[in-house]
C-alpha cells in the first residue's frame, strides 16, 4: 500500500523533556489507522506535529509525497489534511448548518469586491455550498437540528458536526483526536458508522487517537502503540492486546 502520511525520525522536546523521540510512522492510503498508548506517551504531541500546530525539532512530515514539515496548519488544511479535536471547536452562536457552510475556503462572498461587483456569483456559490451542507448534515444524522445553534448541541452531536465539517472540503486524510470522548453509546455508534462509510464509500484515510478499545478494535487496522514518544509495536489489535510489552506499558510489571 502507498503511505499517505510519513513521519520520519521526528523529535520534539519541551525544555528538557523529550516528548517525541526518533518517531517514525506511516499511514497507508485508504486505511483507518489507530494510535494508542498510555497517558504521556506523546500521542497528542505527535498529532499536533502532523497537523502543523507544532514544528518538530528534527525529522520530517510527508503528505502524499510532499514534505510539509515547514508548512502551517492552514497550508496543510488546503492540501487536504484535516483534524478534529477532543473538545469540539464549533462556532457556538451559529447554526449547525452555518457551521458547515463556513468551512469551504476562498468563497467569493469573503471578498468585498465580489460582494459589490459580482453579487450573482456570490449568490450562486453560496447556494452550492448550502446544498452541499444540507447533504452533509443529512449524512451525519443532524438534519433535525440543522437550524439549532451549535452551542446548544449535545457533546455527541458536536462531534458529529466536526466530522461533517471534514466533508465540506477535499480531505485526503483526517486526524481524529479522541472523538468518542463524552459521547453516549447511541451517538458513538452513529459516529463509528459514519467513519466507516467515509472510508469505504468516499476513500477517506483516517488516523485515530482513541482510548475506547472497543472502537479501536472495530475501526482500526493497523494499530500503532506509542510509548515514551516512540513506536513500541504496530499490528492488528488482537496481537497488540496480547503483547506483554503493551500490557506492561499500560498496567505495569505486576499486571504483565
Amino acid at each position: 500500500m502507498i503511505p499517505l502520511i510519513e513521519v520520519q525520525h521526528v523529535n520534539k522536546a519541551f525544555g528538557g523533556l523529550q516528548v517525541i523521540n526518533d518517531c517514525s510512522i506511516n499511514v497507508e492510503k485508504g486505511s483507518i489507522t489507530g494510535m494508542i498508548g498510555p497517558n504521556g506517551a506523546g500521542k497528542s504531541t505527535l498529532f499536533n506535529l502532523i497537523a502543523g500546530a507544532l514544528t518538530p525539532d528534527s525529522g520530517r512530515v510527508i503528505l502524499d509525497g510532499e514534505d510539509i514539515t515547514a508548512l502551517s496548519a492552514d497550508q496543510r488544511f488546503h492540501r487536504g489534511l484535516l483534524r478534529t479535536f477532543q473538545i469540539a471547536h464549533e462556532f457556538s452562536q451559529m447554526s449547525a448548518l452555518e457551521n458547515l457552510m463556513m468551512v469551504p475556503p476562498r468563497q467569493a462572498g469573503e471578498s468585498l469586491f465580489s460582494t459589490w461587483f459580482k453579487p450573482g456569483q456570490v449568490r450562486e456559490e453560496e447556494a452550492q455550498v448550502r446544498r452541499r451542507a444540507l447533504e452533509v448534515i443529512e449524512f451525519v444524522g443532524l438534519h433535525h437540528v440543522r437550524n439549532e445553534l451549535a452551542g446548544n448541541l449535545s457533546g455527541g452531536q458536536k462531534k458529529l458536526l466536526e466530522l461533517g465539517r471534514t466533508m465540506m472540503t477535499d480531505a485526503k486524510v483526517v486526524l481524529l483526536d479522541e472523538i468518542a470522548a463524552g459521547v453516549n453509546r447511541t451517538l458513538l455508534g452513529d459516529l463509528i458508522g459514519n467513519i466507516e462509510r467515509l472510508n469505504r464509500e468516499m476513500g477517506y484515510t483516517f488516523l485515530v487517537i482513541e482510548h475506547d478499545m472497543d472502537m479501536i478494535a472495530r475501526l482500526c487496522d493497523p494499530v500503532i502503540v506509542l510509548a515514551q514518544g516512540s513506536v513500541m509495536v504496530e499490528g492488528h489489535i488482537q496481537d497488540i492486546q496480547n503483547n506483554p510489552d503493551v500490557i506492561e506499558a499500560y498496567f505495569g510489571t505486576d499486571a504483565a
